[in-house]
C-alpha cells in the first residue's frame, strides 16, 4: 500500500503540471481556436528564469517569481505580435506550424543561454517530507497541487464571470460576430497569449524544485499537456485538469510497476483512444468548432 501511495503522490505532482499546461492550451484555444504547441516552452522558460533571478542574481524569492512570470508573459506577447498577428491567412495547419517553429527557436535560445545542464533551486518551504501510511510526500508537492487548484478557480471565474473572459470565448466561437458587437479580437488574441505564457511560467516555477528543469523539456510537456486538454475536451478547463491528473497518475504507475521507459507512451496511447472513440473529449461537446474561423 505504501508503494502504491508513493507512486500516487508522484503522479499527482507531475499530473498537476500537465493540468496547468493543459489550462494554457485552453486559454489560447478559448480566445482564438489556435493550438499552441510552444506551450511547453513557457513552462521551461518560467523555471529557468526563476533560477536565474533567485540563484544567479540572488534576488528575493517573491521578486524573482514575479519577474519570471512577467518576462515569460512578455515572450508570449512577442510571439503573438511577431508570428501570429502578421499572418494574413488564418489557416489551422499554418498556425500549428508557426507555433512549432517558435518552439524550436525558443529551445535553441534556451540552450545557448543556459546550456544543457539541469537547474533547480530551494523549495518554497523547508521541512521534512510528510509521512502518510508509509509513503512520503514533499512539501513542494503540496505547493504544486495548491497552486494548480488556485489557477483552476481563477480561470473558471475569469472565463465565466468576467466580461473580458466572455469576450475571449466569443472570439473563438465567431470572430466576425465578436467584431460586430464591438470586441477587439486582436486584443483578445494578444491577451490570451500573454495569459497562457504566464500560466506556463507559474507551472515551471512550482515544479522545478522537484523535477529539475532543462532546456529541452518543453516538447514533451507540450505533448502531454495537449493530451490532457484533448482528453478533457479542448476549451474545457475542468476537463484538462482531470485529464492531466489521470495522465500523471497512470504514468507514475506505469513507471513503477512496468518500466520507466514506457511511461512516456501513456499519454500518446490515451490521446489515440480519445481521438478514435470520443474526439470531443470526456467533457467536450459533440459540436466541434470550426478551427479555421479565426
Amino acid at each position: 500500500m505504501s508503494v502504491f501511495l508513493q507512486f500516487l503522490f508522484s503522479g499527482l505532482t507531475i499530473g498537476a503540471v500537465y493540468a496547468m499546461v493543459g489550462l494554457g492550451f485552453n486559454i489560447i484555444y478559448n480566445a482564438t481556436s489556435i493550438i499552441n504547441l510552444a506551450q511547453g516552452e513557457f513552462v521551461v522558460i518560467g523555471g529557468l528564469l526563476m533560477w536565474l533571478f533567485s540563484e544567479s542574481m540572488k534576488l528575493p524569492f517573491l521578486i524573482s517569481a514575479l519577474l519570471a512570470i512577467l518576462f515569460t508573459g512578455l515572450i508570449g506577447l512577442l510571439m503573438e505580435r511577431l508570428t501570429i498577428r502578421p499572418v494574413k491567412k488564418k489557416d489551422l495547419l499554418l498556425m500549428i506550424m508557426i507555433t512549432i517553429a517558435v518552439s524550436i527557436v525558443l529551445r535553441g535560445l534556451l540552450m545557448f543561454k543556459f546550456g544543457k545542464d539541469p537547474y533547480t533551486y530551494n523549495p518554497f518551504t523547508e521541512g521534512d517530507p510528510i509521512n502518510i501510511y508509509g509513503a512520503y510526500i514533499q512539501q513542494q508537492t503540496l505547493w504544486v497541487i495548491g497552486i494548480t487548484s488556485l489557477c483552476i478557480i481563477l480561470m473558471y471565474l475569469f472565463f465565466n464571470k468576467t466580461m473580458l473572459g466572455k469576450a475571449m470565448k466569443a472570439c473563438a466561437v465567431d470572430p466576425t460576430a465578436a467584431r460586430i458587437t464591438g470586441i477587439n479580437v486582436e486584443r483578445m488574441v494578444m491577451i490570451s497569449f500573454v495569459m497562457s505564457a504566464m500560466m506556463g511560467a507559474v507551472a515551471g516555477i512550482a515544479v522545478t524544485p522537484i523535477t529539475l528543469m532543462e532546456y529541452d523539456r518543453g516538447p514533451m510537456l507540450a505533448v502531454k499537456g495537449f493530451c490532457a486538454a484533448i482528453m478533457g475536451g479542448l476549451g474545457r478547463g475542468r476537463g484538462s485538469v482531470i485529464g492531466g491528473f489521470i495522465i500523471g497518475i497512470l504514468e507514475s504507475l506505469t513507471a513503477g510497476y512496468i518500466h520507466s521507459g514506457a511511461k512516456d507512451a501513456v499519454a500518446l496511447i490515451i490521446m489515440l483512444i480519445i481521438l478514435f472513440f470520443r474526439p470531443a473529449g470526456i467533457f467536450g461537446s459533440k459540436t466541434i468548432i470550426d478551427l479555421r474561423r479565426f
